[in-house]
């Protein structure tokens, strides 16, 4: 299955890319409703570094091992799940020149649900609407703090 969400950012893509590089980024990129604790993340998104975040279905906590595949600066950067809830996971992060200084962000999803046909049947809607939200908050958040000028290619999270 997959999902995708785009928008415009009004920064050149080495911009947009270098926040997503950025120290404590990944942490601004989390929506406040989700219960999302990052457990471990590598100093950078090279082939080979992982992220560990901890969630809760219910009263449960979930681990969700994600390791970065792809490193083409300031084209796309990939990553995949190692363990976590999906059957699979895979997510590109595509920064496209719009061709007027701005950037096209573009998160692309390739995904299974757990459980086989039963989680596509009935959990791919929930599934959807989920990422739609996450998605839109990411991407909002990325706009804010990049057209701020809070985030650059040399600067730091505050």
């Amino acid at each position: 299955m997959t999902f995708v969400k785009e928008s415009r950012i009004a920064a050149p893509p080495t911009t947009v890319f270098a926040f997503h590089e950025s120290p404590g980024a990944l942490q601004h990129l989390i929506p406040p409703w989700e219960s999302v604790h990052v457990e471990e993340q590598a100093d950078s998104i090279l082939p080979g570094a992982r992220v560990v975040l901890v969630s809760k279905v219910g009263p449960v906590p979930m681990r969700w091992v994600a390791e970065h595949t792809e490193y083409e600066p300031p084209h796309r950067f990939a990553d995949r799940q190692v363990s976590g809830p999906f059957a699979r996971w895979y997510h590109v992060h595509r920064f496209l020149d719009d061709g007027q200084g701005g950037t096209i962000l573009r998160d692309e999803v390739e995904y299974e649900p757990p459980m086989g046909m039963l989680g596509r049947l009935f959990g791919d809607g929930i599934i959807r609407h989920k990422l739609q939200k996450m998605f839109d908050y990411r991407h909002e958040v990325t706009r804010q703090l990049v057209e701020s000028g809070q985030f650059g290619p040399t600067s730091n999270p505050s």
